[in-house]
């Protein structure tokens, strides 16, 4: 890492997709940016995530002939985020994320190409697209960074295979066909002879997917602009001089903490207040987990320094956070690591979601978001404790939760009480503690319309989205079939977050507000510490990181500009 100095024209804090993108644009902007992280990794929450990012319009769809409008995505956004407080942010948003997305694109190592299909959310609602709107970072070798390599934060050890080996989204398939199609063998091994050899040098497989391409290609184009990374560092106090903001003071463990100056003032990226108890219990609902699929290091940090310098929060959005149904193992070391089951196991044919009276409440194959909305909204809470039921076909091929496909030792997961087997439902009733007659009265009524590839009580399958996430292999419906072949297998729900909705108020430029909607000069917020312009809605894959890549642009823009 660069050799430190005490002053810069620009300070970040945190290192996810929003800070990043802030330092860099700024530094390409000619400024001398600084960038703080709290732990010891670059990466944020966006190294384990899925990487993809939702821009309407964006250059990249255009060019592979993908059609949208801005009519097409603002008569999207108001059937999706019906708010009127978020009219004004969401058309800077449809403005300026374009124009984002190509800057990136075109002076940094961001590489994304675009989803041609991948649904919105709600694909029967007007303006909805199939795919493009949706990008996602092109792979990445994290040998580029060299010995920066291992500053990067790995991604979730669950969607890894043989020791830290990370597999594309288009990938997929090809393993689960191994054995039945010669060319997904002969791919398969490519990849798995590839990892060997990345492994001889390295602790894990250097070829980066997903959201750990996205923060790699970030961290390279950061370094390359000439941003100083300062880890393992924490802020506790900003520096406020006649209603400007001019740097920060760091805590050094030491006698006389260490203050930093910066002229054009502070970036504040820290993630949101996942991990925080005090916030999570002033600003969601009782009835919610303290469960979260973010990073540990996510403890409201930026909203507390915002907030004593005179930030107001927008607490008034749909959600205050993003759900997304988790489920909680302990590890060897006695930690507990929690899995987001987001898209690779609901919505496949052959699992169902009951409740604590063994009932199913919701159609499985809905976006995670709703899923949880429906697991809060349970009458008496009975789904706030749901559990993933699927046969022993089932898991083999598509894996549940953590246990990923054709695993063939299962007892670690039993013994720690992850997974619940029995050999037949009744049983497994009553290993989950539900009442054995209703469980086994869900999966035969389930069961029934199943063999038909229906599904009557929830209309799986119903749409396009559900339809796209399903196995195409399943036929008639990808989403359906039944749950016969024992053992039969269950996993405990609870509702989580992928990353907080509720933050601090900004304007157009990311400037942080007052209460008397005042702009805090030199203060600026993007990522999840700024209050989500979707106001706690989820219209479709990447509504997190494509404002946060937008709004973190224009924070460094703005710096440099002003």
């Amino acid at each position: 890492m660069a050799a430190e100095k005490k002053r810069y024209d620009l300070i970040v804090l945190g290192a996810g997709a929003g800070g990043m993108t802030a330092a860099t644009v700024a530094a390409l902007e000619g400024l001398r940016v600084l960038l703080i992280e709290k732990s010891e990794y670059v990466g944020g929450t966006t190294a384990i995530s899925g990487g993809m990012i939702w821009v309407p319009q964006n250059h990249l769809m255009a060019r592979a002939g993908l059609p949208d409008s801005r009519s097409a995505a603002e008569a999207y956004l108001a059937a999706t985020v019906p708010e009127d407080s978020a009219r004004a942010a969401l058309a800077t948003y449809l403005d300026t994320a374009p124009d984002a997305i190509r800057y990136l694109c075109e002076k940094t190592e961001v590489r994304l190409t675009p989803v041609t299909c991948y649904p919105d959310y709600y694909p029967d609602l007007e303006g909805a697209t199939l795919g493009g709107r949706v990008l996602e970072p092109e792979p990445f070798d994290g040998r580029m960074l060299g010995p920066d390599f291992r500053c990067l934060r790995p991604p979730l050890q669950a969607f890894t295979i043989l020791g830290g080996m990370m597999v594309a989204r288009n990938d997929i398939p090809h393993f689960r066909n191994v054995t039945a199609s010669p060319a997904s063998f002969l791919r398969v091994a490519r990849l798995v002879v590839r990892h060997a050899i990345e492994r001889l040098t390295h602790a894990r497989g250097t070829s980066l997917v997903l959201g750990n391409a996205l923060a790699g290609r970030l961290f390279l184009s950061a370094r390359r602009a000439g941003v100083t990374f300062r880890l393992a560092t924490t802020v506790d106090q900003l520096l406020i001089e006649n209603g400007h903001c001019r740097g920060v003071r760091i805590d050094s463990k030491g006698p006389k903490p260490t203050e930093i100056r910066s002229d054009k003032g502070v970036v504040i990226a820290t993630g949101g207040f996942s991990h925080d108890l005090q916030f999570r219990r002033r600003m969601m609902p009782a009835v919610a987990e303290e469960l979260s699929a973010t990073i540990e290091t996510i403890t409201g940090d930026g909203l507390r320094l915002a907030t004593n310098a005179g930030a107001t929060l927008d607490t008034h959005g749909a959600d205050p956070a993003f759900w997304v149904p988790v489920s909680a193992q302990t590890a060897e070391n006695g930690r507990t690591v929690v899995y987001p089951h987001t898209v690779t196991d609901r919505a496949k044919p052959g699992v169902i979601a009951v409740d604590q009276t063994g009932s199913r409440f919701v159609n499985e194959a809905v976006s995670y978001h709703e899923f949880v909305r429906a697991m809060l909204r349970s009458p008496n809470r009975a789904a706030m404790r749901a559990h993933l039921l699927c046969d022993a076909r089932f898991l083999w091929r598509y894996g549940l939760g953590a246990i990923k496909p054709f695993t063939r030792r299962l007892e670690a997961f039993r013994r720690v009480g992850y997974l619940k087997s029995a050999a037949t439902i009744e049983s497994l009733a009553a290993e989950i503690g539900v009442d054995a007659v209703n469980l086994l009265a869900t999966v035969n009524r389930y069961n029934k319309a199943a063999t038909g590839g229906s599904d009557p009580d929830f209309g799986r399958g119903s749409d396009d989205y559900q339809r796209h996430l399903g196995d195409a292999a399943q036929w008639p419906n990808p989403c359906v079939a039944t749950i016969i072949k024992p053992p039969f297998y269950a996993v405990e729900l609870r509702p989580g977050d992928l990353g907080t909705a509720a933050g601090l108020r900004t304007d157009k430029n990311a400037r942080v507000l007052t209460a008397n909607d005042e702009a805090l000069t030199g203060l600026y917020a993007a990522g999840n510490d700024a209050s989500s312009i979707m106001r706690g809605n989820y219209p479709g894959p990447g509504i997190t990181l494509g404002p946060a890549l937008t709004f973190g642009y224009l924070a460094g823009l703005d710096a440099a500009r002003s």
